[in-house]
């Protein structure tokens, strides 16, 4: 999936809501790629972009291309798109109480994409259904079937909820927070059974979170999004290990690890997220970096590789050099 200058805006009655300014980014086959940022930083309005999830009006994708097995999804109409969400790109939505409709069984939710995209008979897709739901690990699959979510706890919930992502062997899987709702414990289970099938299956996946604990733990690639951009890119391990934009050093100095040694208090970040009302043409950064100068509140930079020598692609955009501690040319 290559996805390029992706820019979606929302019509309202305040004005433009600028949501998303020029998202480009490539995912191979395989790889889990974490998209990391605060509440609004656009990270899921970027993906449910990508198959035309979004109720237009009020959103509108006003420039870019998502290219997917030759073809630019941004391109293809309502009835087309339906080909390719479920069947070639599954998606994991963050709320597993309200991802599933209270009045069907877990049973003909997981069979409905199967006879719709797959042409499996009723019998067959049953069959498939209880494969599913024991590759996610419910006990008892069979007896389950027939079950409403209300029967299921919020793990068991989000556990049919990805069986019902994975129905189709998707390339692609989108997963939009899927442990945020969920306990501690819960949340590692279902971290790592996403471990697991993404060994078994092979498939790509982008994983949205706000946890960078989370990314840690699972991503081989991390993409930073702030006010709509994104602000760095970079191998998992260097985003840790040597991270190049200032809010992506602010958002690890406020980790527990980082702030609250001997007692001391948790670090945050000073000020407020930007306007998205208003068109960004600044680094949207700037009002609470600690590193800005006068360009930074003229002029947005683009997002740009480091260009130091390794092999790992590291993008980031900033006028300002964290590691030499001095301005770019």
């Amino acid at each position: 999936m290559a996805v390029k200058d992706l820019k979606t805006v929302f019509h309202t009655q305040d004005g433009v809501i600028h949501a998303v300014n020029g998202i480009s980014f490539d995912l191979s086959e395989g790889e889990l790629l974490a998209v990391v940022g605060e509440s609004g930083s656009g990270k899921s309005v970027t993906m449910m972009s990508l198959l035309q999830l979004l109720p237009m009006p009020p959103a509108e994708i006003i420039a870019g291309s998502v290219k997917f097995d030759g073809v630019n999804l941004l391109e293809l109409s309502p009835s087309e798109i339906r080909h390719f969400r479920g069947a070639k790109i599954g998606f994991i939505f963050q709320d597993p109480m309200t991802s599933l409709n209270p009045v069907f069984t877990v049973g003909f939710q997981i069979m409905e994409p199967l006879r719709e995209h797959m042409g499996m008979s009723k019998s067959q897709a049953r069959l498939r259904a209880i494969e599913l739901l024991e590759l996610v690990g419910i006990p008892s699959a069979a007896d389950r079937l027939n079950d409403y979510p209300h029967q299921f706890s919020g793990g068991m919930r989000q556990r049919v909820v990805i069986a019902i992502a994975l129905s189709c062997d998707p390339k692609v899987l989108i997963a939009d927070e899927p442990t945020t709702a969920l306990d501690v414990t819960v949340q590692a289970q279902i971290l790592e059974l996403v471990r697991d099938l993404r060994k078994k299956l092979g498939m790509a996946i982008i994983w949205i979170t706000h946890d960078l604990g989370v990314a840690a733990g699972i991503a081989d690639r991390v993409m930073v999004m702030y006010g709509g951009f994104a602000v760095e890119y970079a191998n998992v391990g260097e985003v840790f290990k040597s991270p190049r934009h200032p809010y992506t050093a602010a958002l690890l100095e406020t980790l527990p690890l980082h702030g609250s040694e001997g007692g001391e208090r948790l670090l945050s970040i000073d000020g407020q997220p930007p306007d998205l009302i208003f068109k960004p043409v600044s680094c949207p950064f700037a009002p609470r970096c600690s590193f800005k100068v006068d360009r930074c509140l003229e002029e947005n930079p683009l997002l740009k590789d480091t260009e130091d020598g390794s092999v790992d692609i590291h993008e980031v955009a900033c006028w300002y050099d964290l590691r030499k501690g001095e301005l770019r040319e």
